[in-house]
C-alpha cells in the first residue's frame, strides 16, 4: 500500500513539543522524518518526567511520556551542530531532503552555516520551516518562550477561568501545551501547502512559523467579538460568550454538558426537560435573545436539570437529538465505545522491548490509511543506518565522528 508521504523525505531538528508534532504528523502521513538530536543529552522531553516508559523488567528507560507523545514513526540521529562536521553531515541530508523544519533561536543556525538561504543553494527545491516563539522578526524575535508564556501573551487566557468576582477566578490555562500543539498543526498545513506549490513552480520556500501569532489566530471569533462591539471579552467559565445554553449543568448526580446550538436544538431541549414556557418566551426564542437574556434563563434551566442524573438527562437529550455529553476522565475517555471503535489508543512496538502506549492520529484517509509502524525512537537508534546508507560513510568514519562527539 503507498502512503501518502512516502515520497517524502524530512530532516527534523526540532525539539520539544511544537516543531516535533508537526514533523510527528508527516511521519504519520509515511514522510521518512530523521530526527537530528543532540548526542548524550538528546530532545529536552525525553527527561520531562516520570512517567517514563518501562523496560521488560520493569526499569524505566530514558524516555518520558512528553516524548513518546510527539515523535513516533521518526529516526533518530544523533549529531553535534555545533562542530564543523556536525554542519557538514547536516548540510549532506539536507541535499536530498524534502523538508527541513527548525525551533532554533532566530539566527542559531544561521551562524552554523544551516539556514535556509544556506541550504536552499544546495536544494532549490527544500521547503524550510522555522518554528520560534515570536517569529524571524520585530521586537521580541531574539526572546526565548514556552506555551505558558504565550497562552498569556496571546490572550488565551483572558477569556479562560472563573468570571472575576467568582471563587477561584484567576486567568487559567488551558489543560494542555495548547499553543505548542496548534502552531504544530499549522506547521503541518504550511508545509503541505509549499510543498503542493512546488509541484507547480519547481521551487521550495521558506516558512515563519511563530507560537504567539497562532495563538493570536485562534482566538478566532472572540477577537471579531470584540472588534464588532468594543467591548472586552471577559472569562466565562464553562458559558459561550454568544451561544446559550452552552455550558455545564449540575445534575441530580453529576454534571452536564449541554451545547445547544440554534434554536430547534433549544426548542428540543425545552421540551425534553419540560420547560416548553421557555421556548416559547420570546425573550429566549432566539439565540440572541437568548444571549441577551442569559442572567434570567440560566437560573431557570439549571433548576429544572436537577431533577435527573447525568446519565439519565444525557440518554433522553441524545434520543432528542441535543448536543450534550458527560465530561470524562482520562479512563473514562479511552473506555468510551465510540473512542474504542475509533482505534484512538495505539500499541506500538518500542525499542527497549516492550509495547509503548500513544493516542493515535485523527487523519482518516480512504486509499492511503495512516499505518503505525513504530514507537519514538531511542536516543540515536538510527545513526549508524542513516549515516552509513544514505550518505555512504563506512563504520570507521562513523566511529571516528562518535569519539571525536559529534555523533
Amino acid at each position: 500500500m503507498t502512503s501518502l508521504l512516502g515520497h517524502i523525505k524530512v530532516l527534523d531538528l526540532t525539539r520539544v513539543l511544537a516543531g516535533p508534532w508537526a514533523t510527528q504528523n508527516l511521519a504519520d502521513m509515511g514522510a521518512e522524518v530523521i530526527k537530528i538530536e543532540r548526542p548524550t543529552h538528546g530532545d529536552d522531553t525525553r527527561s520531562w518526567g516520570p512517567p517514563f516508559l518501562k523496560d521488560p523488567e520493569g526499569n524505566e528507560t530514558r524516555d518520558s511520556s512528553y516524548f513518546l507523545s510527539a515523535n513516533r514513526g521518526k529516526k533518530s540521529v544523533t549529531c553535534d551542530l555545533s562542530t564543523p562536521e556536525g554542519q557538514e553531515l547536516i548540510r549532506a541530508l539536507a541535499k536530498d531532503a524534502d523538508v527541513v523544519v527548525e525551533n532554533y533561536k532566530v539566527g542559531t543556525l544561521a551562524r552554523y552555516g544551516l539556514a535556509y538561504e544556506d541550504l536552499k543553494k544546495i536544494n532549490p527545491k527544500l521547503v524550510y520551516c522555522s518554528v520560534t516563539g515570536f517569529g524571524q522578526d520585530g521586537p521580541y524575535a531574539a526572546l526565548p518562550g514556552y506555551d505558558f508564556v504565550f497562552q498569556g501573551m496571546g490572550g488565551l487566557m483572558s477569556i479562560t477561568g472563573q468570571p472575576e468576582g467568582t471563587p477561584g477566578d484567576e486567568p487559567m490555562k488551558v489543560g494542555i501545551a495548547i499553543t505548542d500543539l496548534l502552531t504544530g498543526m499549522y506547521a503541518t498545513t504550511a508545509i503541505l501547502g509549499a510543498l503542493e506549490h512546488r509541484h507547480i513552480s519547481g521551487t521550495g520556500q521558506y516558512i515563519d512559523m511563530s507560537l504567539l501569532d497562532c495563538v493570536v489566530t485562534v482566538n478566532s471569533y472572540m477577537a471579531i467579538n470584540y472588534f464588532l462591539s468594543g467591548k472586552m471579552p471577559r472569562r466565562m467559565g464553562n458559558a459561550h460568550a454568544n451561544m446559550v445554553p452552552y455550558q455545564v449543568f449540575r445534575c441530580r448526580e453529576g454534571s452536564l454538558i449541554v451545547a445547544v446550538g440554534n434554536d430547534s436544538q433549544y426548542r428540543s431541549f425545552c421540551k425534553t426537560i419540560g420547560r416548553e414556557d421557555l421556548a416559547s418566551d420570546e425573550s429566549y426564542a432566539t439565540a440572541g435573545n437568548r444571549n441577551r437574556n442569559r442572567e434570567n434563563l440560566i437560573p431557570q434551566l439549571a433548576e429544572a436539570l436537577l431533577g435527573k442524573t447525568m446519565a439519565e438527562w444525557v440518554a433522553l437529550l441524545e434520543a432528542a437529538n441535543v448536543p450534550c455529553g458527560p465530561i470524562h476522565d482520562m479512563q473514562q475517555v479511552f473506555e468510551d465505545p465510540q473512542v474504542r471503535h475509533r482505534g484512538m489508543k495505539l500499541s506500538l512496538p518500542h525499542s527497549a522491548g516492550v509495547q509503548a502506549p500513544g493516542v493515535a492520529s485523527p487523519l482518516r484517509f480512504s486509499d492511503t490509511p495512516i499505518v503505525y509502524g513504530r514507537a519514538a525512537p531511542t536516543l540515536g537508534e538510527h545513526t549508524d543506518a542513516v549515516l552509513g546508507e544514505t550518505l555512504g560513510l563506512d563504520a570507521a568514519r562513523i566511529a571516528a565522528l562518535r569519539a571525536k562527539g559529534v555523533v
